[in-house]
């Protein structure tokens, strides 16, 4: 016997996240429908992790469906919602959601339009468009936006899902989403570059040597926040920043890579902060920066910090 409130639900977008959150949902008792996919990889991810599902036309997933999911990526989206509102798709009562972290529900003004209901729900998560996304869900958090009256619809989908909503705010989403592509995106390029060093002096396996390190960091600034902040920026250990700054140099000049910018501008948010918190001395900052830009360094106009910043600790 079905469970009350049970949905007919259609996937538009069989990639990583698209075809997770439908398996999701049908765990859920939702019946899926029907799901879009395109190429060969999101046809074999749909019959993977939703067998049985039929493979539609988006417009015919729409017209069959009570609650419709776009899972498709952010540039498309607006221009997807539009068009589908041009072929009078939308339907009065309808539940649309999107899974995009940069939208809220403004870019579903079509769909409003034609009185069905929008709702943004974002898993704040990396996917691999395998089952065991569905066991992550359970640790997950989705940033969830929708008009008041409509919140705890969207807030009871991702329950169901195993997952936990937090409601942000429309006018917020673009700062959610930079917070977490920051944190998320520039942690895998982080990873690379250090890895690439260690296995060009000739470590094996960096990830042994990284793994460890990085797994105690994170818990340690999830569970502590600044205060976790150790290193030799925030010990304002000038000679030792420098001396990273010369080797960097010398090997992205061999390499022609990006790891001198990146450390050069992740020392200097992280020194700006540790000097914020009363960490470093007055001077350090502006010593700190020098050391980054090397002897004899033209003034590059860069946006970094100066003494001033180191300044507005003296009275703590």
């Amino acid at each position: 016997m079905a469970r009350p409130g049970r949905l007919g639900v259609g996937i538009i977008g069989a990639g990583k996240v698209g075809a997770v959150l439908g398996a999701a949902l049908r765990g859920a008792e939702h019946a899926v429908v029907g799901v879009s996919a395109v190429s060969e990889a999101s046809r074999e991810r749909a019959e993977t992790l939703l067998p049985g599902v039929p493979i539609l036309e988006i417009q015919e997933i729409v017209e069959r469906s009570e609650l419709v999911l776009l899972a498709v990526p952010d540039d498309a989206l607006g221009e997807l919602v539009a068009g589908l509102a041009k072929l009078g798709a939308w339907q009065p009562g309808q539940l649309v959601a999107h899974t995009s972290g940069r939208f809220g529900v403004g870019i579903l003004k079509p769909v409003r339009a034609a009185g069905a209901i929008p709702l943004a729900l974002h898993p704040a998560m990396t996917f691999t468009g395998m089952s065991l996304d569905l066991t992550r869900l359970m640790d997950c958090t989705f940033g969830v936006t929708a008009d008041a009256a409509m919140l705890p619809i969207a807030q009871a989908l991702v329950v169901e899902m195993g997952a936990e909503p937090v409601a942000i705010a429309e006018a917020d989403r673009t700062l959610y989403h930079a917070a977490l592509a920051h944190s998320s995106n520039h942690l895998v390029t982080l990873v690379a570059q250090s890895s690439q060093l260690l296995r060009d002096i000739g470590v094996d396996a960096p990830e042994r040597m990284l793994g460890p390190l990085l797994r105690a960091t994170l818990e340690n600034a999830l569970a502590s926040g600044e205060s976790a902040l150790t290193g030799p920026v925030a010990r304002g250990d000038v000679g030792t920043v420098a001396a990273h700054a010369e080797a960097l140099k010398e090997y992205d000049g061999g390499a022609g890579g990006d790891l001198l910018a990146a450390y050069r501008a992740m020392a200097r948010a992280t020194a700006r902060r540790a000097a914020n918190r009363g960490l470093l001395k007055e001077g350090q900052l502006g010593d700190i920066n020098n050391a980054l830009d090397g002897p004899g360094a033209p003034d590059n106009g860069e946006d970094r910090p100066g003494n001033d910043a180191a300044g507005t600790q003296e009275g703590n």
